[in-house]
């Protein structure tokens, strides 16, 4: 993935992701405690925002902590480095490359830094597919995975977690949109409206439609794009009146380009709330220091930096939670 610019005013080249999170087909679950973290509204992030893509990100940092650092296994201390694992695959503004071709940047590589800098460690920052960032963490290669990773009752099975952000779906209109607000079903009756084809939003969308219908509501008219830059182009001319997608990308864009708004929110898994999470090999003593040190940037302050640096405000956490209910395992 490569951006031309350092600075750039709109990203009408990302890709449209195909998931909420997670991966393709995947919902998720979460915990009661996430409920007031969840916003139906734009994070409050200037529109217009130019977002530094160059490889110098002058991250925002944190000091180490010592009671915390002692805490993380000794041959992590002994090595210095917590060696990070994320996608090659990711968009902004989660995990993705600069302007270098090379270095990762965006909120998770910032929060993985931050991490490290209670932890006492440097990061070393490895980038690889999304199924190997499973592999790699069970088998001892990557000592932690920030990557837009949901918890999951069958991935408790062999990680451990500890949050640090909502999963969630947004609602996008043009910025001189009539439309004010979309949070239940009957919202969407009768729009023109676009969504990722197998998707999870495309399961909640669809089931939205079904529900108007049968309640005698007018259907919604359904477009499918392949590129993000096209649904942009399709909120401007007025072919679509709404997209519905991952919260992330779409704060992102409503945060550079300007141009449209987040009238709505809806959790990762629909009816329940997901959470997105430090992944760590299940049992190797890391995940308990990386919780403290989450809670910690999240009591100092420097966490809320970070989300409101890349726009993603509306997906903090109050506190990490270590393992808590994830998606419900999937019938065999």
């Amino acid at each position: 993935m490569s951006f031309l610019s350092r600075l750039v005013p709109v990203a009408v080249a990302l890709p449209l992701l195909l998931t909420s999170a997670c991966g393709a087909g995947e919902s998720a679950a979460g915990t009661t405690s996430t409920s007031e973290a969840v916003s139906a509204t734009a994070p409050p992030g200037a529109a217009g925002a130019k977002i530094n893509t160059s490889p110098e990100q002058n991250r925002v940092r944190a000091d180490k902590v010592e009671t915390i650092a002692a805490e993380v296994p000794e041959a992590i201390r002994a090595d210095g480095e917590l060696t990070v694992g994320f996608s090659g695959d990711g968009a902004p503004p989660l995990a993705f490359l600069a302007d270098d071709d090379t270095t990762p940047i965006g909120v998770e590589t910032d929060l993985a830094h931050l991490i490290a800098d209670v932890l006492g460690l440097k990061v070393k920052a490895e980038v690889t597919s999304w199924e190997n960032l499973f592999l790699a963490t069970k088998s001892g290669k990557y000592d932690a995975v920030l990557n837009n990773v949901t918890v999951t009752e069958e991935r408790k099975d062999i990680y451990d977690f500890a949050t640090y952000r909502v999963d969630q779906l947004a609602w996008q209109v043009g910025a001189n949109s009539p439309i004010t607000k979309i949070e239940k079903p009957a919202d969407i009756a009768g729009l023109n409206v676009s969504v990722g084809s197998g998707t999870n939003q495309e399961k909640i969308l669809l089931d939205w439609d079904a529900q108007n219908q049968k309640a005698g509501l007018k259907a919604a008219q359904i477009q499918y794009y392949q590129k993000y830059g096209d649904v942009l182009l399709a909120l401007k001319s007025g072919r679509i009146q709404a997209y519905f997608g991952p919260n992330p990308s779409i704060a992102y864009q409503v945060a550079v380009g300007g141009d449209s708004r987040i009238v709505g929110t809806v959790p990762g898994g629909g009816s329940i709330q997901g959470l997105i999470a430090v992944m760590t090999l299940k049992g190797n003593g890391l995940v308990k220091p990386v919780n403290e040190a989450l809670n910690t940037l999240i009591k100092n302050g420097r966490y809320a930096e970070v989300l409101k640096r890349w726009g993603l405000e509306n997906e903090a956490l109050p506190e990490s939670l270590i393992n808590p209910p994830g998606l419900p395992r999937q019938p065999k």
